[in-house]
């Protein structure tokens, strides 16, 4: 099996074919860059296109005009990233759903599964994101790298709470490997709810979003 990463779609010329050999796994960053400058994607074989969007093309589960948040992991979030969309697909809750991936088990890069979510937010298609990896750190830094994100690794309802009312966080993530199914349902729930706090919080939000700007390309 054959991954292809964003840093081959930057080498093509612009306007070019890249020909996809038979399951082949194209990274959503590799199909952001190809977007961008209007590399056309060829299959020899049918089964590597099938492969490659079942794998990496994000999940809608929409409902009506409900504010919609998109959830990705790497291959150490993935049972817990199915865990939160099941609750989050309950009649408890009114989200519409986008499942950037990964869908299964097989070893991936937290990195293309991080900006998969984070972009979707930076452009305003999605109202939050969440993200699920081994740790939460390394999909918090990538996150953050996209402007327009505030990213915020909460690890109890605590942090949930503060990453919202004080920081305005747009995206959480969570470590699969350091808490468990019940503590991961209680973060999110909690993030979910906790309303920006404004006031002094504002002002320094609104410093964190300048030095955003200030840095953009």
């Amino acid at each position: 099996m054959k991954i292809l990463h964003a840093e081959t779609m930057q080498q093509m010329p612009i306007g070019s074919e890249y020909h996809i050999e038979a399951n082949t796994i194209v990274t959503p960053l590799a199909h952001q860059i190809a977007s961008e400058r209007r590399i056309k994607f060829l299959s020899a074989e049918n089964d590597a296109e099938t492969h490659t969007q079942t794998r990496f093309t994000p999940q809608l589960k929409k409902r009506g005009n409900a504010k919609v948040i998109a959830i990705g992991a790497d291959h150490g979030g993935y049972a817990l990233k199915e865990l939160l969309l099941n609750m989050l697909n309950s009649d408890d809750f009114e989200y519409t759903l986008v499942d950037c991936g990964t869908f299964d088990t097989q070893s991936v890069d937290y990195p293309d599964f991080a900006y998969a979510v984070a972009r979707l937010v930076a452009a305003g298609s999605a109202w939050r994101g969440i993200i699920v990896d081994g740790a939460g750190i390394g999909s918090c830094m990538t996150a953050n790298k996209v402007p327009g994100v505030r990213a915020a690794m909460c690890y109890d309802q605590a942090t949930a709470v503060n990453s919202r009312e004080h920081n305005n966080a747009n995206v959480l993530t969570l470590g699969a490997g350091l808490i468990g199914a019940n503590l991961a349902k209680q973060i999110v729930t909690t993030w979910l709810i906790t309303e920006f706090g404004g006031g002094r919080h504002a002002r320094r939000v609104d410093k964190i979003d300048q030095l955003d700007r200030r840095f953009q390309r």
